[in-house]
């Protein structure tokens, strides 16, 4: 009883042969596309924490603050990835931030918090912590002029805004 049983097992996990259908070509598996890994996660990109959140402007921000709000993202010297997120944005032009740098020289990929204020169309930020110094000018809606000083050297690019 136990073989038949085991047989009956057998039969039912084997496939069923069929007949190929007059002028077909053999299907072959699929082959697996290749892994594609997104610009935001190369070790070399600038990535920001997954849980930043930018609160938007209220009612009291003037509009030449406001403007400053959302995330920013461009290059340094036309070869370093950098991404500016304006947390918040208060009536008095004061701003919290988080700056993420790629592979910047010999510094590593990063992320660093801080905080500045407006003044007229210029974003300044007070050190952050890994000792940068980060200014942030915008010539026109949409685009920042950013200048990133660190150890010595100073670097510059244009951002643009990638959302609110």
């Amino acid at each position: 009883m136990l073989g038949l049983t085991a047989f009956a097992l057998v039969a039912c996990q084997s496939t069923p042969e069929t007949q190929p259908v007059a002028g077909s070509q053999p299907v072959t598996d699929p082959q697996p596309a290749p892994a594609v890994t997104p610009a935001s996660a190369l070790s070399n990109s600038a990535v920001l924490d997954q849980t930043v959140a930018v609160v938007p402007a209220g009612k009291g921000v003037p509009a030449r603050y406001a403007a400053f709000s959302g995330i920013w993202a461009g290059q340094l010297n036309g070869m370093y990835d950098g991404k500016l997120a304006v947390l918040t944005v208060s009536s008095g032009g004061q701003v919290t931030v988080s700056y993420a740098w790629g592979d910047l020289a010999d510094n590593k990929p990063g992320v660093a918090d801080g905080s500045g204020r407006i003044v007229g169309n210029t974003l300044k930020l007070g050190r952050l912590p890994n000792g940068a110094d980060i200014t942030a000018t915008m010539p026109s809606p949409g685009t920042l002029n950013v200048t990133y000083a660190l150890a010595g050297q100073t670097y510059a690019g244009t951002f643009a805004r990638v959302s609110q």
